[in-house]
């Protein structure tokens, strides 16, 4: 079982804008059974304007959508209950340079939409690692 750290309360969904990353085993990609359990892959979903927007980026293509739920629909906390891991991006200080020129995967489409500039962060496991670093750091 994965330690998760707690998600926020129902009273933090009111926030205008806010990102989550949910780390899951869904993958119907063999190499990739190799990962670390529950962290096989990674998307966002999004709070943007009392709208809930999803980013899944697979290998042929990213999915972006908007959700027909209402904004006090608890995305975090259902997924969470699917048994995924579910953290809270936290703001980042983003670097004004040109982010790694190598193939994209869903760790590096989801670094590119948070501003994460660390290119050693390439598995879903690794960057679950690095933001809760990052949270307890309070940057």
């Amino acid at each position: 079982m994965v330690n998760r750290p707690s998600l926020l309360p129902e009273t933090d969904l009111n926030l205008k804008s806010a990102q989550w990353i949910v780390f899951s085993d869904d993958t119907d990609i063999r190499v990739l059974k190799l990962l670390k359990r529950g962290f096989r892959h990674c998307y966002m979903i999004m709070q943007q304007d009392d709208r809930w927007v999803i980013v899944d980026p697979r290998c042929d293509k990213t999915d972006i959508k908007i959700l027909p739920h209402p904004p006090h629909f608890n995305f975090p906390r259902y997924f969470s209950e699917q048994g995924k891991t579910v953290i809270r991006v936290p703001n980042l200080n983003t670097p004004q340079k040109i982010m790694s020129p190598f193939p994209v995967s869903c760790v590096d489409a989801i670094k590119r939409v948070i501003g994460l500039h660390k290119y050693w962060v390439i598995t879903p496991h690794q960057l679950y690692k690095t933001i809760i670093k990052i949270q307890k750091k309070g940057l």
